[in-house]
């Protein structure tokens, strides 16, 4: 079985304040689809990536996110399915839940390298 992360950037998930509830109901409920069909290992939202810390190669830490960084992920679900398809099919819902794209990447494994 193969890991696959699936997620969307900042900015994506365009939704009004009304709306939001709807959408973290629809969100959770795949969410539980998932933990039922044994694919999930882990998930959820992130802070906005103004909020992040950077820690360099040297270790110095600065607060705030990397200069020029565009594309921050906002959300992720971390998935184990046999196929890329079944993957893809898992994007579609949680795509559909949180009307906003989703980014499909596969995690490599020491046999990729």
């Amino acid at each position: 079985m193969t890991k696959y992360l699936i997620s969307f950037t900042e900015g994506a998930m365009d939704v009004s304040e009304e709306e939001l509830p709807e959408v973290v109901r629809a969100a959770h409920a795949v969410v539980a689809e998932a933990k039922d069909a044994g694919v999930w290992i882990l998930g959820g939202g992130l802070r906005h990536h103004d909020e992040t810390t950077i820690v360099t190669p040297e270790r110095k830490i600065i607060d705030g996110p990397e200069p020029g960084v565009n594309g921050a992920i906002a959300g992720f679900a971390l998935i184990q399915v046999p196929t890329y398809e079944e993957a893809l099919e898992w994007a579609a819902e949680f795509a559909a839940a949180c009307r906003c794209d989703q980014e499909v990447r596969e995690f490599l494994t020491e046999s990729h390298r």
